[in-house]
This record gives structure tokens, C-alpha cells and sequence, in this order.
């Protein structure tokens, strides 16, 4: 014996480390390919259409008269905002259903990582598990007649707060600058 207690259980299955993903991270070659993958399809089937579609209306409310067109460059100033603000739309929508993608690859430390990731957010420890000293347990239900595995859903899914105590700065003894005054001499009726 090395003079340590080992306390874990005999058949406890030990959990698999989550990977290190930084930016010195090499993504492996089937990664590489997901990468391209989506860079091309959220290129073509998301950006390219928010764009093209964002110029257009554009183009439309400044024909129509509703934005107004630059003196001297005219209407490119304003279209090429458009096309700009359409195109990282379209690579921001894609973001989800690229992780997906990552999610499912089989041998891959990044999915791997988006994996654990999500466990870690659908599973809250520590602070937001505890009970605070502040809540109430009128009835353990809504008042509106919630069905209990609707009740047992909120409690999951959703992340305990606890309450904020009143603030003392607000109260009657802390000067505001606010009087009741009287305007004196005029006649309001």
C-alpha cells in the first residue's frame, strides 16, 4: 500500500477524460472533411440566399423611397451593408446543424467534446442543484394546472435561481432628491 485510501468503488466504470480542444488542436482528416462540408453548404444554401435575398429588399426600400440613397455612391453603400449582413447570417444559422454533424462522428475528439459539452449544460451541478434557503413549497405545483411530468420537465430543464434580497439603497431613510412640491399659486381647474 502507497499510504493512500483508494475510495472508489470495485466496479465503478471511471469516466473517459474529455479531450483538450484549443488552438493548438489538429483536427483529424475526417474532421478536416466536416469542416469543408459545412463551410460549403452553409455558403451555398445559407448565405448566398440571406444575401441575395437582403439585397433585394434593400434595393426595394430604397427604389420605394423608404431608406435613402447615398448622394454621390448612390444605393452601393447600403447593399453592400446588406450582402455583408446576410452573408455571416446565413454562416451563423448553420452553426447548430453543423455541430450535429461533429456530434456524430463516431472517432473524433472534437465531437467527443460537443458531446460532453452538452451533457455538462443538460445536467446541472453544484450551485444550481442546491435548494435555496429562499423558496417555498406552497403546493409543488402550478397554479395553473400543469400536468406533474410537466413539472418535472421545468425543474430539468431549466436552471434554479435563487432569489436576489431587497437592496438597501432604495429605502426610506437613503435621500433621493424627490420632494413633494407644491407648485404655489397656480390654478390647475
Amino acid at each position: 500500500m502507497n499510504g493512500r485510501a483508494d475510495f472508489r468503488e470495485p466496479n465503478a466504470e471511471v469516466p473517459r477524460p474529455i479531450p483538450h480542444i484549443g488552438a493548438d488542436y489538429i483536427p483529424t482528416e475526417e474532421e478536416r472533411r466536416v469542416f469543408a462540408e459545412c463551410n460549403d453548404e452553409s455558403f451555398w444554401f445559407r448565405s448566398v440566399p440571406l444575401a441575395a435575398t437582403s439585397m433585394l429588399i434593400t434595393q426595394g426600400l430604397i427604389s420605394k423611397g423608404i431608406l435613402s440613397s447615398h448622394p454621390k455612391y448612390g444605393s452601393i453603400p447600403k447593399l453592400i451593408f446588406a450582402c455583408i449582413m446576410g452573408y455571416f447570417a446565413g454562416k451563423l444559422s448553420y452553426v447548430k446543424t453543423c455541430q450535429e454533424k461533429f456530434k456524430n462522428l463516431e472517432n473524433s475528439p472534437l465531437g467527443e467534446a460537443l458531446r460532453s459539452g452538452q451533457a455538462r449544460r443538460s445536467s446541472p451541478t453544484g450551485h444550481y442543484s442546491q435548494r435555496s434557503k429562499y423558496d417555498s413549497n406552497v403546493s409543488g405545483h402550478s397554479s395553473f394546472g400543469t400536468s406533474p411530468a410537466a413539472d418535472n420537465l421545468e425543474k430539468e430543464m431549466l436552471p434554479h435561481y435563487e432569489p436576489i434580497p431587497f437592496s438597501a439603497s432604495l429605502n426610506e431613510s437613503t435621500p433621493t432628491g424627490i420632494t413633494d412640491h407644491i407648485a404655489q399659486g397656480r390654478n390647475f381647474s
